[in-house]
């Protein structure tokens, strides 16, 4: 009887639980979509990436931009890359899905990345492909031909707190229209650096504090226009940078970019740095650098890539 009761107990958990989960997506997608609409009828006013900015399932502004993005290009069904999702319950292109239910492919390495996929969107709705491994620079491209999104695609994101220079360096030229790639504000607006290519590389493994990872934003933009991009805005939080492909940067001709100063968009704004214990610590950047000033990173502005310790270059940081 009490094994009877603790089931019947965990099945009501489950359906209030999930019930919950599913009737808060949908107000959040019809809230969303009620303010987008309202949006759009001052998209041709915008003059900066800040002023689009609304979250309805990515992390922060971010479903904002790419909904102006995707309107000024005059794109409703988007074809739609996005790596590094965690369990799709915050990501950059789940409002996109959820929209027009197009093609698309998320990617990540959580652990049964299907099942937990399944319990924040109906996976019988639409064209979603679930690749559960970890992404790195051999194996990026493999896996996107075996999908058949190896190029003409609409949306391309990643945010795998690494190695995302290094993947992206693998990439195809011009594999989409709209490009979202993370960067690390830690590294600052002077240089153009990266944490080195390590195999199955862990952003706290690697150090507590979780400061050592991916790279600068001058590193990206510099990458990113020798694929075909050019450089649209960060969010305001400063950590994920916008591109658009060269042939239709046109139709984004009222945006005000400072191209010849990034400052404005490194300085660190999200204070997600923690202690040996695992604790938040709310560190500002040189502190952040402090703590990382042993690892090593790549200066690839020089023809020659070359290794430096932090500690070496940290006053031009």
């Amino acid at each position: 009887m009490i094994n009877f009761f603790k089931k019947l107990k965990n099945k009501a958990y489950y359906f209030l639980n999930s019930t919950l989960v599913q009737n808060n997506s949908q107000i959040k997608f019809m809230l969303g979509t009620i303010f987008l609409n309202e949006a759009k009828k001052k998209y041709d006013l915008v003059d900066n990436l800040h002023n689009v900015e609304y979250k309805v399932f990515s992390q922060t502004g971010e479903d904002g931009i790419i909904d102006f993005l995707l309107s000024r290009i005059n794109i409703s069904t988007s074809k739609f890359v996005e790596i590094g999702v965690g369990d799709y319950s915050e990501a950059n292109t789940r409002y996109v899905y959820e929209k027009s239910f197009s093609k698309g492919l998320i990617i990540d390495i959580e652990r049964n990345l299907k099942h937990k996929v399944s319990k924040n969107i109906n996976l019988w709705k639409g064209m979603l492909e679930i690749e559960n491994t970890e992404i790195d620079k051999d194996n990026i491209n493999a896996i996107l031909d075996k999908y058949h999104l190896n190029g003409n695609l609409d949306l391309f994101s990643i945010d795998i707190d690494g190695l995302d220079y290094w993947v992206v360096k693998s990439l195809k030229p011009m594999i989409s229209k709209i490009f979202v790639a993370e960067y690390n504000p830690t590294f600052g607006h002077n240089l153009e650096i990266t944490i080195p290519y390590i195999k199955n590389f862990n952003r706290f493994k690697s150090h507590y504090s979780g400061c050592y990872y991916g790279c600068s934003l001058k590193a990206m933009i510099k990458l990113m226009e020798t694929k075909g991009y050019d450089f649209l805005g960060t969010n305001k939080l400063n950590f994920n940078a916008f591109f658009v492909s060269k042939d239709i940067s046109h139709n984004f001709k009222n945006l005000k970019i400072r191209l010849d100063n990034l400052e404005s968009y490194t300085t660190i704004k999200i204070r997600d740095s923690k202690n040996s214990k695992g604790e938040l610590d709310f560190l500002d950047k040189n502190e952040r650098l402090n703590q990382i000033k042993d690892f090593d990173v790549i200066v690839v502005s020089q023809k020659v890539e070359k290794t430096h310790k932090i500690s070496e270059i940290i006053n031009s940081i």
